[in-house]
């Protein structure tokens, strides 16, 4: 059953140190220097991840889907990441759910810790904002959009179109979303609003917020600031189907960088593997010159690994891996 869930994990709130007008950063959120944001960033205006048009991905020009087709297919090998237009999904609801986001975030506090103990009944303040049908559409829709970018994903690898899906546990998928709000940092070359990482789970489509630049790649040892297109999705690979295509495709680190005079809100929808099924390189991925490249282990098993081993827990799971 397809399920939009809670994030389980907490989040911690600086907004009121914003608020707070504080001049420096507290030394807990300084990051080492090598750690920055001002450290290796591509600020060429001609480089961005790759920028892709659906629009044309199932009419009846078959050279033109066979195009777009082989621009995934790229975007996921070489960068793990690209934007989508003209992917289905409404712009009027994309608007909505940033605009029910930004004025939660702008609520007093204790109404936002109201809504936080009590997430799925949407009473009050949620009510009256119309978060449970935004957010219901808002999910419906994605979840739409994935299974779609599964099936390409799928005949790019060579297999039938319903292979990477069914290997996810077919409909009995997991879904939520997270929503991050980046107050304004007086300090923003010391810190980021989120430190460098990989997806750990299926597919990403983050909705940026258009007007404020945060989101960076990891390319060729560069950080590249992503230019983010009005209405577009961010689409990146995680880390359960770098596994499943036995490393074709890549889950690549990001980060972000906050900002000293605008705020920045983003939604990101995740879109994972059932928890409990063991996920490893599909077998019509593997040869004897290509081994596979990582051990079986469900998502739940693989979360609580990298939980556990850290930012280096990614890189060490290969290290598991079988001798076949």
């Amino acid at each position: 059953m397809k399920k939009l869930q809670d994030w389980p994990e907490p989040i911690v709130r600086v907004q009121s140190l914003s608020d707070s007008g504080i001049p420096l950063i507290p030394e807990r959120y300084v990051k080492p220097i090598l750690q920055r944001p001002s450290v290796n960033p591509t600020t060429s205006n001609d480089v961005n991840i790759p920028v892709i048009d659906l629009a044309r991905l199932y009419g009846d020009d078959h050279a033109l889907r066979a195009t777009i087709l082989d621009q995934i297919s790229i975007a996921c090998r070489e960068w793990g990441f690209f934007q989508v237009i003209n992917h289905g999904v409404s712009p009027q609801l994309m608007d909505r759910a940033r605009e029910v986001w930004r004025q939660f975030f702008h609520s007093p506090m204790e109404v936002k810790q109201a809504y936080a103990n009590t997430p799925k009944t949407y009473e009050g303040y949620g009510s009256r904002l119309g978060v449970e049908k935004v957010l219901d559409e808002y999910g419906k829709q994605l979840v739409e959009l994935c299974g779609k970018l599964m099936k390409v994903l799928s005949i790019n690898l060579g297999l039938g179109e319903e292979r990477l899906q069914n290997a996810f546990g077919g409909e009995n998928i997991g879904a939520c979303l997270r929503v991050n709000f980046y107050p304004k940092c007086p300090q923003p070359d010391l810190t980021l609003g989120l430190s460098s990482h990989s997806d750990p789970g299926g597919m990403t489509l983050l909705l940026p917020d258009s007007n404020v630049p945060g989101l960076q790649v990891r390319k060729d040892g560069n950080w590249i600031t992503v230019k983010p297109v009005p209405h577009a999705f961010i689409v990146n690979i995680g880390d359960q189907i770098q596994v499943l295509s036995n490393a074709t495709c890549k889950s690549v680190e990001h980060r972000v960088m906050v900002n000293s005079s605008e705020e920045r809100l983003s939604l990101a929808f995740f879109y994972n593997p059932r928890s409990d099924i063991p996920i490893e390189p599909l077998k019509e991925l593997v040869a004897p010159d290509r081994p596979p490249l990582y051990p079986a282990m469900t998502f739940d098993e693989y979360r609580l690994f990298i939980r556990m081993r850290g930012p280096c827990g990614k890189s060490q799971v290969e290290s598991l891996k079988s001798p076949r």
